[in-house]
């Protein structure tokens, strides 16, 4: 199918990744219908074409495939039930869930679906990526739900995502994101630890960015999060707050007697957003663990 021929799709939550789906949707001529609590974040979306809906029921309504990016379970019930996104979806309407809810969300979404509207087909399809490939439709798309539903929401997909991985049922999705951002973690960590311990032993940042950069042991990512601390750039792409939820959420599924190098990063970063630093990227770790020593 055509994207010029697509259903039209509405994103509910226009946040940093939300915004940048929608641009992407409308990048790819897919008709884009977007809602977001305050409404000066679709602005700009309105002068690239997207249709700006004064409800979230409201742009369910009009739309063959909805989709929810909101910080957390809560948000995505309250949008659902509260604000009748559920009541509004028409017959046969696919539910896209993209945010990053966790297994019990996960679970509390679909009992949502089943008991208010079992004619629809809920997808659960969390994402992997940040701001920048949010934009560029550069995401990875962690698919799950029936095996029906995958040609209507392809072009979609292929739109928002440079890849797009279908793991079984709804809930498969959920569990892989959380495998996914267990690694994230781990790997912001080795590069916030690692930056911080050179700066202990008197080495700069460049120093260890071009002697590691390019190496095995450094992903492309990291080499990127190494440039970005090198500048002192610590805007936002996965703020803080929001990848240490995810580490909670990841402690939530799993056993924290089991996981203690998991909790012990859970209880770092918490420190850090303790300080303020929640809303900054999470490479801020490294300024927080430079000012730890500074402070002995």
């Amino acid at each position: 199918m055509a994207a010029r021929t697509h259903d039209p799709v509405a994103v509910l939550g226009i946040g940093t990744m939300g915004h940048g789906m929608a641009t992407s949707a409308l990048r790819a001529g897919i008709p884009t219908i977007v809602w977001n609590r305050e409404a000066a974040a679709t602005r700009d979306l309105a002068d690239l074409g997207a249709e700006v809906a004064g409800t979230a029921a409201d742009a369910a309504g009009r739309a063959a495939i909805v989709v929810t990016m909101v910080t957390d379970a809560d948000a995505v019930v309250s949008i659902a039930h509260d604000q009748g996104m559920l009541r509004a979806l028409t017959p046969g309407a696919i539910w896209v869930q993209m945010s990053t809810i966790g297994i019990a969300g996960i679970e509390r979404v679909a009992a949502l679906a089943e008991g208010e509207r079992p004619d629809i087909t809920l997808l659960d399809a969390p994402v992997s990526g940040s701001k920048e490939p949010a934009a560029r439709g550069e995401l990875t798309i962690f698919a799950s739900g029936p095996d029906a539903a995958r040609a209507r929401v392809t072009p979609l997909f292929d739109a928002l995502g440079q890849r797009t991985v279908w793991v079984g049922p709804v809930g498969n999705g959920t569990r892989l994101k959380l495998v996914n951002n267990t690694w994230l973690g781990f790997g912001a960590e080795a590069v916030d630890a690692s930056v911080a311990l050179a700066h202990r032993l008197g080495l700069e940042t460049e120093t260890v960015a071009n002697a590691l950069s390019g190496g095995p042991i450094v992903s492309p990512w990291q080499a990127a999060k190494l440039q970005r601390i090198l500048e002192g750039d610590f805007s936002p792409q996965f703020p803080l707050s929001l990848a240490l939820k995810d580490l909670h959420l990841a402690l939530e599924a799993a056993d924290e007697d089991r996981f203690a190098a998991l909790a012990c990063l859970a209880d770092e970063w918490q420190g850090v957003v303790d300080q303020g630093l929640g809303d900054q990227d999470l490479t801020v770790v490294t300024r927080a663990l430079e000012l730890q020593e500074g402070a002995r």
